[in-house]
């Protein structure tokens, strides 16, 4: 099983992605059968909202296939980072879709690459890193947390990309990223990201490289970029992801067309015949008559607003405006957009940086 490859057909021990909906989503494993407490064998059968599934009965389905539950229905889906960011199990608070393709966009990161990555945690960003190195890229990943790293590299290994991804267990502020002037880029997720720079700059190659830093407090972002200023690294630029929900809505609008007629159409207003027979002459219209003959023929109960309030008609120079309402569907965005998981602190090594201020442990990794 490989999330980086593909494969039509679900064998034992695979990964899958069962997809009821858009909120139930759920990875499983196809193991046999599971041991109870009491030294039994059962069946290994997975509940859902819609029912049970037997999972051994996915064995030889085609991915993509309709798979029907006691109460209903979903599909079994291959596994990918994407998907697999939505279901894995959360040791640790991850990074998601949007923050991770940031990441690999601004790191440059592409087949072959090397990476450093401080802070496994629950492996969403790593997944996706493994997929964008390919298998002649390297990713070296460590973490504080023993059990967690033991944990990861289980799943490395299960998921078919345990070749390609070294995992240790180190405290990257004191100790470094174990290796030196190899790495494309490197990305920290630490709580003092600043203490682990120095480090960073030493695993980065003689040609240059790209740092990232993922902090979730302005704070630390400002410490960090201070750090990255002393350093001499270059291009410091700070983003942060947000996702922007619009609402699709009908509004209306009021239009006016300004429609030109004859006064005597507007209304019927008497005119002395020696002031139409004399150019230099104003014509001289009762206004109280034309403005209520205006409201007779124009206004309605559609031109009262929200307020109760009559909307005015002007009537200028013989020009009679009327006004109308235009419906159409458009997408408005919401006047406050929710919070965010993090900013992402994105600098250039730049090529033959001087790398003396590191002082890193540089244990050889396997």
């Amino acid at each position: 099983m490989s999330f980086s490859g593909f494969k039509e057909v679900i064998e034992e021990g695979d990964t899958v992605i069962l997809y009821i909906s858009v909120s139930q989503i759920y990875a499983l494993e196809v193991k046999p059968k599971l041991i109870s407490k009491l030294g039994q064998p059962v069946d290994n059968v997975f509940q859902t909202k819609y029912g049970s599934l037997r999972v051994m009965d996915l064995v030889g389905v085609k991915f993509g296939s309709r798979v029907n539950l006691s109460r209903g229905w979903g599909h079994v889906l291959y596994p990918t980072p994407e998907l697999w960011t939505l279901t894995l199990p959360h040791r640790t608070q991850i990074l998601y879709t949007p923050d991770i393709s940031m990441v690999l966009t601004q790191l440059e990161i592409g087949p072959g690459s090397v990476v450093c990555e401080a802070g496994t945690g629950s492996g969403s960003l790593s997944h996706a890193l493994l997929r964008a190195i390919g298998p002649s890229g390297k990713l070296y990943t460590c973490d504080f947390h023993k059990e967690r790293v033991k944990v990861a590299g289980d799943e490395f290994e299960r998921h078919g990309l345990g070749d390609r991804v070294c995992v240790s267990h180190r405290d990257v502020c004191v100790e470094g990223l174990g290796v030196s002037g190899v790495a494309d880029a490197v990305f920290l997720d630490l709580p003092k990201p600043w203490e682990a720079l120095p480090h960073a700059v030493v695993a980065v190659k003689d040609s240059g490289g790209r740092i990232c830093s993922f902090s979730p407090c302005i704070e630390q972002v400002s410490r960090a970029c201070e750090m990255m200023a002393s350093l001499g690294l270059q291009e410091i630029t700070t983003l942060e992801c947000l996702a922007r929900e619009f609402q699709v809505k009908t509004i209306s609008l009021p239009v006016i067309s300004n429609d030109t007629k004859p006064i005597t159409e507007l209304q019927k207003v008497k005119v002395k015949d020696d002031e139409l027979q004399e150019p230099s002459k104003k014509l001289k219209i009762d206004e109280d008559s034309l403005v209520e003959s205006c409201n007779k023929d124009v206004l309605s109960d559609e031109n009262v607003d929200d307020s109760g309030v009559l909307q005015e008609r002007a009537v200028q120079n013989g020009v009679q405006q009327k006004n109308a309402d235009v419906r159409f569907r458009t997408g408005i965005t919401h006047l406050k957009m929710p919070g965010h998981t993090g900013f992402l602190t994105f600098a250039t090594v730049p090529p033959g940086h001087s790398r003396s201020t590191g002082n890193s442990a540089t244990t050889p990794l396997p």
